[in-house]
């Protein structure tokens, strides 16, 4: 009896083995096995075989809990803000998928998980302020994966995709905003199997959508690519005058004092700007004729919008800024805490004071000394839409070296600078304006007029340095070709 029950136990597992292959039955309407093992009770290791190498069961069981720990930012940082969760209590997480976005004095950055199993706990609101070293999450791993007491991944917008799968290299970070991202964990996609078109291997929306259709091989609607793509130029004549102007929200009045705490951003400017009192600044202030750039300029931005880039002034400003840096490389030094010894750095990383919905952020462009007017240009339009996303990471955050602010594209003339430390000189540009004045013949002409206002550190630069490369700087701009003898 017991080699009968053998043999047609035999049958059997192959029969089901065979529709298994062939996928002609799920899982979920099989139940055989629950008959089938009190039959066979020296069959039963074989049976166990058959339900977790064969089947493929679905029944997981769990694992111990993980404290997921937020680790070591870097920069100094003890503390950051949640500022968006990705995930919420018994959610299923995979390894590297985000579980929050938080945002530190620096740079906002995104946490991803080590693990594969279920949030069971956030330790924080949003907006709370989460420690570095403290449990963020709690994760019941699954017992299948190998539970390893790990730092967790801290993903910035800027850091470098090298592979495309998270099985090639521990640890692979990939680059996505947080809408791209929940589009992908709505589907169901991991970001790993996704080749990212965007710069850099950054996975944009219509990645995940193509994705999607040749994984599915549906038809997505073209009104779903034309979201991710650049507007059209607005028409020019009547229709384009009628087109309202944005509404702007009207205040709310409660009538009550609020008091809250300096948080992210707000935070960072405030030891900032308390380190710089300690600076005594030098203040000098010029005019710049405009007038050929602006013919210039003018002649380059067809040429620089059929390539996909939109060329401002400020390429051109930054370009002759590094120019002068050559002549007096001290602008382009720190000096230590102890005000014994200064550095002249080599890479002219030249920051732009950037106006954006954290506050104030000074993105800097790496080694201009290397770069062209169209390359400043590119790089510029790439740290102004991750300013308006709110993606820009530490690394566009840090290691500048010379700054300029634009103030002048919100209004005002003049300003006066506060210089950021570590660095020891700061410009501020004012608005162009169209003002009357006299050409080398004594007529009235127009000319493009635009103010800049200087600061320096004084512990180390003199007036007459200062003076100099504000004059070398302005030379540039009123006659471009001079600049463009001089480029490398």
């Amino acid at each position: 009896m017991a080699a009968v029950t053998r043999g047609s136990f035999t049958v059997f597992r192959q029969l089901m083995t065979h529709q298994y292959r062939r996928r002609c039955f799920r899982l979920q309407s099989f139940r055989a096995d629950r008959t089938v093992r009190p039959l066979s009770f020296r069959c039963e290791p074989s049976l166990q075989r058959i339900n977790s190498r064969t089947l493929h069961s679905s029944t997981v069981s769990r694992g111990p809990i993980v404290s997921f720990k937020l680790s070591d930012i870097g920069e100094g940082i003890m503390e950051v803000t949640v500022k968006e969760w990705y995930v919420k209590e018994g959610d299923k997480v995979s390894q590297f998928d985000s579980i929050c976005e938080v945002q530190s004095d620096k740079a906002s950055v995104t946490i991803t998980s080590r693990y594969d199993g279920v949030i069971t706990k956030l330790y924080y609101e949003v907006d709370g302020t989460a420690l570095v070293g403290k449990p963020l999450v709690d994760i019941e791993t699954e017992s299948s994966s190998e539970v390893i007491q790990e730092e967790d991944v801290v993903e910035t917008p800027a850091m470098a995709r090298e592979e495309h799968t998270h099985q090639e290299i521990k640890g692979h970070k990939t680059q996505a905003t947080p809408a791209v991202r929940r589009l992908a964990m709505e589907n169901n996609i991991k970001l790993s199997e996704v080749v990212g078109m965007g710069r850099d291997g950054r996975i944009l929306k219509e990645d995940i959508l193509n994705f999607l259709a040749k994984q599915t091989g549906a038809i997505i609607p073209q009104t779903l690519f034309q979201e991710v793509q650049t507007p059209p130029p607005a028409a020019a004549g009547p229709v384009a005058a009628m087109t309202p102007p944005p509404a702007t929200p009207r205040p709310a009045f409660t009538g009550k004092d609020v008091t809250e705490p300096l948080k992210g951003f707000h935070r960072a400017m405030m030891k900032t700007m308390t380190a710089a009192l300690k600076i005594p600044h030098f203040g000098y202030c010029d005019e710049v004729d405009l007038s050929r750039l602006a013919g210039l300029r003018a002649e380059l931005r067809p040429v620089a919008e059929g390539r996909g880039v939109k060329l401002s002034y400020m390429p051109f400003f930054i370009k002759a800024a590094s120019l002068g840096l050559l002549h007096f490389p001290i602008l382009n030094s720190s000096l230590d805490e102890s005000c014994q010894n200064i550095t002249y750095k080599a890479s002219h990383n030249i920051g732009l004071a950037m106006d954006t919905a954290q506050g104030l952020l000074v993105p800097n462009v790496k080694n201009v000394q290397l770069l062209s007017v169209f390359d400043i240009a590119q790089e510029l339009n790439r740290l102004q839409a991750l300013g308006i996303a709110g993606q820009l990471g530490t690394n566009e955050l840090s290691g500048g070296t010379f700054t300029l602010s634009n103030i002048g594209s919100i209004g005002g003339t003049y300003a006066k600078p506060v210089i950021l430390p570590p660095e020891v000189a700061i410009g501020a540009l004012g608005k162009i304006q169209v003002l009357p004045r006299f050409d080398a013949g004594g007529q009235v002409i127009r000319a493009h007029i635009m103010n800049v206002s200087w600061s320096a550190d004084h512990r180390v630069i003199d007036g007459a340095t200062m003076s100099r490369f504000s004059n070398l700087w302005r030379e540039y701009l009123e006659n471009p070709a001079r600049m463009v003898l001089d480029l490398k």
